[in-house]
């Protein structure tokens, strides 16, 4: 999952027209379809029930907090990093989104 999203992710900084933009944003909503469902399964198997939902509830309350720190981070990027390799900020934010998490996606292989 986190190889071909992260693929996928990178890919967005090629984006040229809607129909492409569309296309893809449908192949990333396919590869991370389950990795929501995924993770509170591992959740189910790790941990005993009595702190089952406190795990669950911390993995989903990462979403909201990354929301906040990626906006941030995503405002630096776009602003500092345009122009740099002759691509613009926007693209940049693909890249590097999408490339660790291909990383880690091989580094758990091994």
């Amino acid at each position: 999952i986190m190889v071909t999203w992260g693929l996928l992710s990178a890919a967005m900084m090629f984006v040229q027209t809607p129909w492409s933009f569309y296309t893809l944003r449908f192949l990333i909503g396919v590869a991370e379809a389950g990795f929501f469902p995924g993770i509170i399964f591992y959740l189910t198997t790790w941990f005993p029930g009595h702190r089952r939902g406190v795990m669950v509830a911390l993995f989903i309350s990462a979403l909201p907090i990354s929301n906040m720190l990626g906006s941030l981070i995503s405002g630096f990027i776009m602003q500092y990093m345009h122009g740099v390799a002759g691509f613009a900020g926007w693209q940049w934010l693909f890249v590097i989104e999408g490339l660790p998490a291909v990383a880690l996606g091989i580094a758990v292989f091994y």
